[in-house]
């Protein structure tokens, strides 16, 4: 068909062209541009024919090579995929060549399993006979005991549970005894020596303070002056401070008596200040007084702020600086607690050093354990002064750390860090040395009086020393009731009824004495 166009085509041309040649050419030149236009278009046509069938074939060759390689991909495609069949038929015949070998093996399973249970109930059926046959004849048999022993089987079972409980009481408290030695082999070394270290490198003087300051005058005179007529000078001056100002025979001196050291001192300097300028009357009394007040708050921030520069501790809240500033006025136990506290917050950054923890927030909490002490309120509280320091640390955004050691160092709340026990150590370490604090002679007396007390509540104790200011509780036993196992033993159980029932300072340590004399009098 391309071939049969292309002659038309070139037929058309060759016509047209012949036409246009026989009408430029004029007469007898029109017959020879014809023929030879004519020979021209049958060459053109020759050429065409040609072209055409080599057209043709190559079209012809590229067809049949496109069906061989469409052939050639699909034949690909269909060995591919009768590949995948094979193997998807392989491997469904090793599963189910698998499935018949489990189906095989549990079927011969099942049947073992049937055998077994058959066994089995033959067992069971065989136990139960025996078992009825063994309970009859423990019955028997403890009917006979009970007649030869004279005792129900009851009272036999309790005299046997009595002696094995003595047994194994016997034999935890000697294993308790053993692996209280141990422990303390493996950790009381390391321990004292990290206490002693730590008060060894730190020492300071304790001061002794009462609720009462004595003010001296140059004169017996000046105690009219401040007493004033009928009373109105000392009465003011009471008034406005809140110390009692106490005027007997005592030469050339007055007592002034208030548990609030920060008072008292406010007194003593109003009254200092009044004797050295003269002037003594209500009015005055009271402008001293507000200025002496003044000075004093001025003072206590000042030396808040002296105590944590000195101990290395930064971005206190001021409220916090004034309450450590306070702690120079208060006292505990005679011990000044300013004192107490830097002496603790030093201690417990020797020992967070020595144990690999943080100094500084041991230092923080350590100064801080007793704010609780010297709230800046004149109401009482009745919430213990551990507690409500930390109350006051949480406000004023102290870590959880050193809240949590401030509110534990006296056991009131868990301790949940190193820091807390630290803190109460050294808290103990400071306030338990002979001579850093006094207790009431009455109270102290008392708490030995009930030391010996409780020693006298158990069976066997024949004397009970407290000694070394109660530190030592020495316990002496009648040998003939207690014997060296039963010792160790009243030992544990008469520290366990002191921990609970008691409350001291520091530890206790029980000695429990057992001896035996023989005496013979030779004539």
């Amino acid at each position: 068909m391309d071939n049969t166009i292309i002659i038309i085509i070139a037929a058309i041309v060759g016509l047209a062209l012949g036409f246009v040649i026989a009408k430029m050419l004029e007469k007898g030149k029109a017959s020879k541009i014809i023929s030879g236009a004519k020979r021209e278009a049958g060459t053109i046509i020759k050429e065409a024919q040609k072209e055409g069938e080599n057209i043709k074939k190559d079209k012809i060759l590229q067809a049949k090579e496109k069906f061989l390689e469409l052939k050639a991909e699909h034949e690909k495609v269909i060995i591919g995929k009768d590949k995948k069949i094979a193997e998807a038929e392989k491997r469904t015949r090793d599963k189910e060549s698998q499935i018949s070998g489990e189906l095989s093996k549990n079927k011969r399973l099942n049947d073992e399993l049937q055998k077994q249970l058959k066994e089995l109930d033959y067992k069971s059926e065989i136990l139960g006979k025996k078992q009825a046959e063994v309970e009859k004849l423990h019955k028997s048999q403890v009917q006979q005991l009970e007649v030869i022993s004279g005792l129900s089987a009851e009272d036999a079972k309790s005299q046997l549970l009595e002696s094995l409980k003595d047994t194994a009481k016997t034999d935890a408290m000697a294993y308790l005894q053993t692996t209280l030695e141990e422990a303390k082999l493996t950790a009381q070394q390391e321990a004292r020596k990290i206490v002693i270290n730590t008060i060894q490198r730190i020492g300071t003087e304790e001061a002794v303070e009462n609720c009462v300051s004595v003010f001296n005058l140059e004169s017996d005179d000046v105690k009219g002056r401040i007493i004033g007529r009928e009373g109105r000078n000392i009465r003011a001056i009471e008034a406005a401070t809140g110390v009692e100002i106490i005027v007997d025979d005592t030469p050339e001196a007055i007592i002034l008596s208030c548990f609030d050291s920060v008072r008292r001192e406010v007194a003593r300097l109003s009254l200092h200040r009044l004797v050295t300028d003269g002037r003594i009357h209500p009015a005055r009394i009271e402008e001293i007084v507000k200025k002496t007040e003044k000075q004093i708050n001025e003072e206590i921030v000042e030396i808040g702020k002296r105590t944590v520069i000195d101990l290395g501790i930064h971005g206190l809240h001021p409220e916090l600086i004034k309450a450590v500033g306070r702690m120079k006025y208060r006292s505990s136990y005679g011990q000044n607690l300013l004192q107490h506290s830097r002496e603790v917050a030093k201690l417990c950054g020797v020992m967070a050093a020595e144990l690999g923890l943080n100094p500084k927030i041991a230092k923080r909490a350590g100064l801080l354990h007793d704010i609780g002490k010297v709230p800046n309120t004149e109401v009482e509280v009745e919430t213990p002064h551990a507690i409500l320091g930390m109350q006051w640390a949480e406000k004023f955004g102290e870590k959880k750390e050193v809240c949590n050691a401030i509110g534990a160092h006296h056991d009131e709340i868990e301790m949940t860090t190193l820091i807390s026990p630290i803190v109460q150590v050294c808290d103990a370490i400071s306030g338990a040395r002979p001579g850093a604090r006094r207790q009431v002679l009455d109270s102290y007396i008392q708490r030995l009086k009930d030391l010996e007390d409780v020693a006298f509540g158990f069976n066997g104790v024949q004397k009970a020393y407290a000694i070394q200011a109660g530190r030592e509780l020495r316990v002496i036993v009648e040998s003939e009731k207690v014997n060296d196992d039963k010792a160790a033993e009243l030992s544990f159980e008469i520290s366990q009824k002191i921990q609970t029932d008691m409350t001291y300072p520091g530890q206790v340590k029980v000695t429990v004495i057992r001896e035996t004399r023989a005496v013979n009098v030779a004539k």
